[in-house]
């Protein structure tokens, strides 16, 4: 465990504006401009085909029901003799009707230019078929384009986040956004961007149709856009604030399990299962409650649309069939207009029905823009022309660091290690000892003060190149998924299976590799099962051997070795230590005896320091310290 806790994270930040988040989404499919505008082009000629289906199939009613009134007229007259006749008969509905027809009295149904019409409209909604499905294939390219380069941002970014970010940060909420977000996302633009762009275009397509046609319907079906406006923007408000709840409780759900999967056995251990069971929960009822208040208000939009568009409708087809009686428009404009008028309330629904979908997905994009944006660390300077850091010669010069600027944890610290020396820090629990190492490592910036090595100022030196000159041991192992010789060679990936080998022997992992069933080709998993928690600590002090680090630290490295390796190892860092400077964190203050320096720290400051006789000899804290855990052996 570190030696002083992190503050928690800041509070909770208002809510983005959706609108930004759309900007910034859209502003993401950028650099695909030209493909889209393909794109564009395509689902323009898909719509215009499509649209124009209807008043073609309605050319064909008319010759249909043409043909069927012709044949109930004698052949020989003419259209005008026989509306005459009717209106003479005071059949004026009809004559009103057959006026405004191409009939031909005693003419029938011409089957071959009905035949050419379907054959023409089959041909338009196959090539419409045809630019839709290009449509789709090339837009799922440009997304998908979109989707890696958000992926790439985010790896990027975690990257150049400061550790007080993920220390203040829940890993399982991290996680959630990284992946689970980003799919929403993906999904989201994936079933939106192309059935609005399509609905879109053919709002506009059906509306112009509509129009010419006739105006006065056109203009009675506009009066349900209003409403279906309102009724949209009205719904959607209220559904926003659950759908962001709703991914901010799967990314508190994840780190729930997370932390219980990774604590299982302390929670077994303690009997805990119940609470932690009860905490999930209640982590999971928040967001089963908010989901489904998400999904239940925003589903209200496509029924109430739907609704709508079904009055609209009626409405149309009564207007319409009293026109078509009055002679005022033909059948088959009736019948492309009601299809017109089906096909205008349908897109308009689905771009309802969508905007479920993208809200969803704004919310993830919100949480994704929220790692994005957060401040990173103070950037690398310029890679100087010489690598600085050979000697190993560290200095800190009047540090002070807190995680709190106004609670100092390391106050006014000033420590010199001399090149090939071992320095050992001991102190009480939160006494700053990891913080030390921490601050060295650049995993921390300090507030005020400087640390220096072979003279050259930390800060000045890119953060890679100078932790490729230091090994790090921690107290809580890490491994990967792989196998054994993986794993040490994660230390140095240019290693020689020799170097490998015998950087496995230094650290007496060659003496327990042997009875695995596959040797050094033995697959670990990322918690090392197979291993004991001992055997997986000499794999990570191989691993740092390997590295050929200047600068060693070991923070209570050998913690989960017993004795007799414990000595093993201390005899094998020994030669390994040679002409390296080590700094050792230690609370068994016997395995630091022989340390060419050690540092005794209480509350962020250095008490004393000394070798180990001297700080006995002076009955100080060392000595208070040492006379305990004597005392405690011996009990």
């Amino acid at each position: 465990m570190a030696e002083n806790a992190v503050p928690a994270g800041p509070p909770a930040q208002k809510p983005e504006d959706f609108k930004s988040s759309l900007r910034r989404l859209v502003g993401r499919l950028g650099p695909e401009r030209y493909l889209l505008m393909v794109v564009l082009f395509l689902a323009a000629g898909s719509v215009v085909l499509n649209v124009l289906g209807p008043i073609i199939m309605g050319h064909a009613t008319n010759h249909i029901f043409e043909g069927v009134l012709g044949m109930q007229f004698t052949p020989g007259q003419t259209k005008q003799e026989v509306v005459d006749k009717l209106r003479a008969g005071g059949n004026n509905t009809l004559a009103d009707m057959l006026s405004a027809m191409d009939m031909v009295p005693g003419k029938g149904i011409d089957f071959g230019v009905v035949g050419r019409i379907l054959l023409l409209v089959m041909a338009l909604y196959l090539t419409a078929a045809f630019f839709a499905w290009a449509q789709s294939w090339l837009l799922n390219i440009a997304l998908n384009r979109a989707v890696k380069r958000m992926r790439a941002e985010l790896e990027e970014k975690l990257h150049r986040l400061p550790l007080s970010y993920f220390d203040s940060t829940p890993r399982g909420d991290l996680l959630s956004r990284v992946t689970n977000d980003v799919d929403n996302v993906a999904q989201s633009m994936n079933q939106t961007i192309s059935q609005l762009l399509t609905s879109v275009l053919t709002v506009v397509g059906i509306l112009g149709m509509m129009f010419y046609i006739s105006w006065m319907l056109a203009l009675i079906a506009l009066v349900s856009v209003p409403a279906v406006i309102v009724v949209t923007s009205q719904i959607a408000k209220r559904s926003k604030p659950y759908f962001l709840e709703q991914w901010t409780s799967t990314g508190l759900v994840n780190a729930q399990v997370e932390e219980a999967i990774t604590g299982h056995e302390v929670v077994t251990a303690f009997g805990r299962v119940t609470e932690v069971g009860r905490e999930f929960d209640r982590r999971n009822n928040g967001l089963y409650n908010a989901g489904f208040k998400a999904s239940f208000i925003s589903g209200l939009i496509q029924p109430a649309v739907m609704f709508i568009g079904n009055i609209n409708y009626v409405i149309v087809a009564v207007i319409g069939g009293l026109r078509v009686a009055s002679g005022q428009i033909s059948l088959g404009e009736v019948q492309a207009f009601t299809q017109y008028s089906r096909q205008f309330s349908q897109p308009i629904t689905q771009i309802a029905t969508m905007i479920n979908l993208l809200q969803s997905g704004l919310a993830s994009s919100e949480r994704i823009n929220q790692v994005l944006d957060a401040p990173e660390q103070v950037p690398d300077p310029a890679v100087p022309d010489a690598n600085p850091l050979q000697g190993g010669r560290v200095v800190f010069d009047r540090v002070r660091f807190g995680y709190d600027p106004e609670i100092p944890i390391i106050d006014n610290l000033s420590l010199v290690a001399q090149p090939g020396h071992v320095v050992a820090i001991v102190g009480p629990t939160g006494a700053g000892k990891t913080t030390l190492v921490n601050l060295l490592m650049r995993f921390y910036e300090v507030d005020s003060g400087a640390i220096t090595v072979d003279g050259v100022d930390i800060t000045t030196v890119p953060r890679d190149r100078l932790r490729s000159r230091m090994g790090m041991v921690l107290q809580d192992t890490w491994l990967f998924g792989g196998t054994i010789r993986e794993n040490i060679a994660y230390g140095d990936l240019t290693a020689t299976e020799d170097e490998i080998i015998a950087a496995a022997k230094a650290a007496y992992v060659d003496r327990f590799v042997h009875a695995l069933p596959n040797g050094y080709d033995t697959v670990l998993d990322e918690e090392g099962s197979g291993v004991s928690a001992g055997e997986k600590q000499l794999v990570t002090i191989a691993r740092a051997f390997l590295a050929k680090p200047s600068i060693l630290i070991l923070d209570e490295a050998t913690s989960s070795v017993d004795t007799r390796t414990e000595l093993l190892v201390q005899q094998a860092m020994a030669e390994l230590r040679r002409d390296r400077t080590s700094f050792v964190i230690a609370h068994r203050l016997s395995t630091i005896r022989d340390a060419d320096l050690i540092v005794v720290m209480e509350a962020g400051r250095i008490v004393e320091q000394g070798t180990h006789e001297s700080l006995l000899a002076a009955r100080g804290a060392y000595h208070n310290l040492y006379s305990v855990q004597f005392a405690a052996a011996l009990d």
